[in-house]
């Protein structure tokens, strides 16, 4: 009596030795899959790195790229030759209410503003605005500044001044240095910067 049925695997429904290879290369394509998803995963990863760094780099030159042009617009459209630029600042140690300023230069309205409280915190510490730039020819110009406001006291003031600046071939720097206005003057002063 040979025992030939004691060395032969059991026979169970679905698991012969095709079926168990069949599984173990299904398993071991899913863990090579699953492999290659995670590689897939990392190389997606380190792709959007490297494109958001170069996102980066093209912000960053776009807003050189624009400074450049604000500079050479500001050339162009105001040289050297014409350019007059106005600035505004208070006295020192003065805390009155500023409340606006309208600037007319040779009868035109160049400027119109109206204070915000940061604006007049930021003068009052000694900041200086830039009011107006622009270009005007050679010579003789009149400029005339009204401002109002509101004394230490909460009494309103309003002032109004003219003055007379010479333009020459150079960039011009007007500066105009308001006070509260008192019994001796408007508080309006034009000086050179």
């Amino acid at each position: 009596m040979t025992r030939r049925n004691a060395t032969r695997p059991s026979k169970l429904p679905g698991f012969g030795v095709s079926s168990l290879r069949r599984h173990a290369a299904v398993a071991m394509l899913t863990l090579i899959a699953g492999m290659a998803t995670a590689d897939a995963r990392d190389a997606t990863r380190e792709q959007m790195k490297g494109l958001d760094e170069q996102v980066q780099e093209i912000k960053s030159d776009v807003l050189s790229i624009a400074a450049e042009l604000n500079g050479l617009e500001e050339r162009l459209l105001y040289p050297s030759n014409s350019q007059v630029a106005v600035f505004v600042d208070l006295a020192d140690g003065k805390d009155f209410r500023l409340d606006s300023i309208q600037i007319q230069l040779d009868g035109n309205l160049i400027a119109h503003h109206i204070y915000s409280y940061k604006e007049l915190e930021a003068l009052q510490k000694g900041g200086v605005q830039r009011i107006f730039n622009g270009n005007i020819a050679t010579g003789q110009h009149q400029l005339e500044v009204s401002v109002a406001g509101k004394h230490d006291s909460g009494k309103d003031f309003s002032s109004v001044e003219s003055f007379t600046f010479s333009k020459n071939v150079e960039p011009k720097l007007v500066g105009i240095t308001l006070d509260e206005p008192g019994l001796t003057g408007s508080g309006i002063e034009l000086g050179n910067w």
